[in-house]
């Protein structure tokens, strides 16, 4: 089964996380990470392997969190509901309610 890195997903938290904050600054938190490599990332690049656990680190997910399976296994509603609770600008109230509504709509259709 092939997998690979959803960057898309990757690259949002990142810029999430950062905020307002100067890549430099974050790069220096993160620690060995250039803040050209995090520009890099933000705009959709893959960092090498060292920099992607890094990163992973500091976002406190699991890398498997950005794993994409070439086989789809889980539903779009399953995809959606992942993206959502990996959404840092929402507030919890919301995205709970989002994916409240999200099962509701894809109940609805069984």
């Amino acid at each position: 089964m092939d997998s690979k890195i959803d960057i898309l997903k990757f690259s949002t938290m990142v810029k999430s996380k950062r905020g307002n904050n100067g890549l430099r600054l974050i790069a220096k938190e993160i620690g060995k990470i250039s803040a050209s490599t995090l520009s890099r990332i933000e705009q959709g690049s893959l960092p090498d392997l060292n920099s992607f656990m890094q990163i992973c680190n500091w976002l406190e997910v699991s890398p498997d969190e950005f794993q994409v399976r070439s086989n789809l296994s889980s539903s779009n509603k399953e995809q959606i509901v992942a993206h959502l609770r990996a959404e840092k600008i929402l507030s919890k109230e919301t995205t709970s309610a989002l994916i409240e509504m999200i099962n509701l709509a894809y109940d609805s259709k069984k």
